[in-house]
């Protein structure tokens, strides 16, 4: 009885990522699609079929797609072309696919040799899948037929402009798939049945405790426990990198950037007519050890687009007079730094507001050189936020202070270090804001709650009761990372220029920037 070998292959959240090194400094990066290329080519051979698919947030994320999207004449969709060289057979819509806009979305889809999947997001109009499509199905061999039905977080009207999804419902993804997987089973006849969910694992898959609040954006594990017959589950969206196995469903999610392959090989056999799944097995498959994919690299228009690229990245906009550097990302969270104080300093420029808060993203930030060149702002600035201007209670500043105070912990020595609760499921540096406008203290040492000391607004204490105008990006203005102290405010004003477009006008009109710190505010442990 001869078996018959299917081999899946899935990237999730490249954010853009083709090429195999980093657009901050071009040194070489463990990542990128054309190495994902190579992998899948060389892994493919022992299967008698293969299916490539994408779990969403690929056409943003890196400075090829915001050049792509913002500033050349002529969009070619980067990631779309690389997916299409590699045959990729479906995608999923993923929450920054929308970040660009509708038309930039719906072009993206128009370019791409294969289908969008989202079964939960819901046209309002018909109440039918938005996206045309809620599944594929493959037919791998005579009555053999594989399903992937794909799903995205419900969570991404909380972040995203509501101009860009227009039209659209997003329902609870545990409901669609309750509802669609019955039908590929009984009306599709599928043998096989792989859920593709752009959205993570909220709990810990052996105790079921939380791994994070329980707000809906991440809902695989519900998936897992409420949903049955799935013979493989396929996460993303946490950027986290899992392998395992929940009863007997395989379990994925292979992090970001490309930087590993999901791979689910199922094994089947025939008996008396009818197809088995004799075997499942999942595994991460690291792409650092593949040559990144000269046919993927030298599409002409991906390869003169990346050229474009590259030279606009390399554009001086501006000189700055003293230090705007990083050198300790932990240490610029703990005690002002003038490149914090210069981002918030925009963000007030920008809006009119007097008070202003804002985030150092991730590690990789390293601030600005003496020369400043648009690769060091996209760099810096690596999400296409816009900004809001709220209209916000001294009460909820003083909210919002203290849930950033939650970033800190200390260790067993009584250093500051970053909680665990910021950290994983995945780092979530985004999620600690640092304020201008106000004068305030963080003292580590205090329960979590009671960390924040008075608040100080033009020398007169901050009044829980008075109303102030904040600043925000557009993600923490709409509540996102547990700030619900926001999501209620009314808002003054909205300002449609994403920040790092805004950062580049800044610097372009200012020409000189002086690396300046008022140190308005400090994170001490005593």
């Amino acid at each position: 009885m001869k078996a018959f070998r299917i081999g899946l292959f899935y990237t999730s959240d490249t954010h853009s990522h083709i090429y195999p090194y980093r657009y901050a400094d071009r040194e070489s990066a463990p990542s990128g699609l054309g190495r994902v290329s190579t992998c899948i080519r060389i892994n493919r051979s022992e299967f008698d079929e293969v299916i490539v698919i994408d779990n969403g947030d690929v056409i943003q994320g890196a400075a090829n797609s915001y050049y792509d999207a913002k500033v050349a004449e002529q969009s070619v969709h980067p990631s779309i072309l690389a997916l299409n060289q590699m045959g990729c057979q479906a995608a999923v819509l993923g929450n920054h696919e929308f970040n660009y806009g509708r038309d930039y979305l719906h072009a993206a889809i128009q370019k791409s040799q294969f289908p969008w999947l989202s079964a939960n997001i819901i046209d309002k109009s018909s109440g039918q899948p938005y996206f045309g499509q809620p599944y594929i199905i493959r037919e791998c061999s005579p009555r053999l037929r594989v399903a992937v039905l794909g799903l995205t977080t419900k969570y991404v009207p909380n972040w995203e402009n509501p101009r860009h999804l227009e039209g659209m419902d997003f329902i609870d993804p545990v409901e669609a798939a309750c509802h669609w997987i019955p039908y590929l089973r009984s009306e599709e006849q599928a043998n096989i049945v792989i859920v593709a969910y752009h959205g993570g694992v909220e709990r810990d898959l052996s105790s079921g405790e939380p791994l994070e609040p329980l707000t809906g954006e991440n809902q695989g594990y519900e998936l897992l426990q409420k949903v049955p017959h799935i013979e493989a589950l396929l996460t993303g969206h946490q950027h986290r990198e899992l392998a395992e196995r929940f009863g007997d469903t395989v379990l994925l999610q292979p992090g970001h950037e490309g930087r590993h392959v999901g791979h689910v090989a199922f094994r089947c056999v025939n008996t008396d007519g009818t197809w088995q799944v004799d075997e499942v097995r999942g595994e991460l498959i690291s792409t650092a050890n593949y040559d990144a994919d000269p046919s993927v690299l030298d599409i002409p228009l991906l390869a003169s687009s990346e050229r474009e690229t590259q030279r606009w990245l390399d554009q001086d906009i501006g000189v700055v007079e003293g230090d705007l550097r990083i050198h300790d990302a932990a240490l610029a969270r703990q005690t002002e730094h003038p490149f914090i104080e210069f981002v918030n300093r925009v963000q007030m420029w920008a809006s009119g507001a007097k008070i202003s808060a804002a985030a150092l993203f991730d590690e990789d930030a390293q601030g600005f050189s003496e020369h400043i060149t648009m690769r060091e702002v996209i760099s810096n600035y690596k999400y296409p936020n816009t900004l809001r201007v709220l209209r916000v209670s001294g009460r909820a500043i003083r909210e919002a202070l203290e849930q950033s105070a939650r970033y800190f912990a200390l260790d067993r020595h009584g250093e500051i270090v970053v909680s665990s609760e910021f950290l994983y499921p995945k780092p979530q540096h985004y999620n600690y804001d640092m304020w201008e406008g106000i004068e305030y203290t963080v003292n580590v040492a205090k329960p979590i709650g009671n960390r924040v000391g008075e608040v100080m607004i033009d020398g007169v204490t901050l009044d829980d009761a008075m109303m102030y105008d904040v600043v925000l990006n557009n993600y923490r203005a709409a509540g996102g990372g547990n700030y619900d102290m926001f999501k209620s405010c009314p808002t003054v004003k909205e300002i449609q220029i994403d920040v790092s477009e805004l950062i580049a006008n800044y610097i372009r009109e200012t020409g000189t920037i002086a690396a300046t710190c008022n140190h308005n505010w400090c994170v001490t442990r005593d």
